[in-house]
């Protein structure tokens, strides 16, 4: 097995009705958790990874890692860039065998969004590489970037149809409500905004912001064409907080092949509880 496009499994997903889970990945133990429960439950998933997650890995261990645990494991697995936003960045890990990219212009205005997301993927697709971008912005933290709930944007319908026909892009992320990081507040998605956006648009959709959203709301997302739900900050609560606990009942623990058990089960839990809501298993 071998490190693929995102293209076919989205597609399969829109077809069959489920969502792909995209986890980012931050270390070796949560690409461990996330591929080995994949295998157990043969479910497809997406790897993601932010430029900080990439910068601090590298990127050639981050392919080599994955190509490993793809064979291991006898699945393909997608790895996939989370949030870049140049054209040369998207370039330089393509050429090291990344074969899904987003390509966030959501900070930028419309034409300049679409002439940057229309040049990424004039590139990604002469290298069988599928492409996501983001249309309006939300709000929250991802990897260090800020914006404020009142720069948030919804993405409008209309403008959606005209940015998929005009960027020629493979996935469209949009923003109906959901944010990056924790939410201060009960989130309330505009279910009817993404049903005109699924009316509009054929290609498959993405919801970012999935942790902290109740089962029901990701799974009524997915009734209305979700295709691939985001799940980063969630893994990493799970992770640090069965870090610390175990710390605290042992403070003398000093050898990570013991402390790190109980911080992958954690995430295990959690990757177990997104696949089950995304209703993918046994769908690879």
């Amino acid at each position: 097995m071998h490190i693929i496009s995102s293209h076919n499994m989205l597609q399969k997903a829109r077809e069959q009705g489920f969502a792909v889970p995209a986890f980012n990945i931050h270390n070796l133990e949560t690409l461990q958790v996330v591929v080995e429960t994949a295998a157990e439950l043969q479910t497809p998933v997406i790897l993601a990874g932010t430029p900080g997650t990439f910068n601090y890995a590298g990127t050639c261990n981050v392919v080599a890692i994955v190509q490993q645990l793809a064979q291991e494991h006898k699945i393909p697995l997608a790895i996939h860039l989370d949030h870049h936003e140049t054209l040369a960045d998207v370039q330089y890990k393509v050429d090291r065998g990344i074969r899904s990219a987003m390509i966030d212009g959501s900070h930028l205005p419309f034409e300049q969004n679409v002439t940057l997301v229309r040049e990424v993927v004039t590139f990604c697709h002469r290298n069988d590489v599928s492409v996501e971008a983001e249309l309006g912005r939300l709000g929250g933290e991802e990897d260090g970037m800020v914006v404020d709930q009142r720069d948030a944007l919804y993405t409008s319908p209309e403008q959606a149809a005209e940015f998929v026909q005009r960027t020629g892009i493979d996935s469209l992320a949009v923003a109906i409500g959901t944010a990056h990081g924790l939410y201060t507040a009960e989130p309330k998605l505009d279910f009817e905004r993404l049903e005109q956006i699924r009316q509009r648009v054929d290609i498959p959709l993405v919801l970012h912001g999935a942790s902290g959203l109740s089962e029901d709301d990701i799974r009524h997302a997915i009734r209305l064409g979700i295709c691939k739900v985001n799940v980063a900050t969630e893994l990493k609560i799970a992770f640090s907080d069965a870090l610390k606990a175990w710390f605290i009942q042992h403070p003398d623990a000093n050898d990570p092949r013991h402390y790190m058990q109980p911080a992958k089960q954690a995430m295990k839990e959690v990757v177990r509880k997104v696949i089950h809501v995304c209703g993918c298993a046994g769908k690879l």
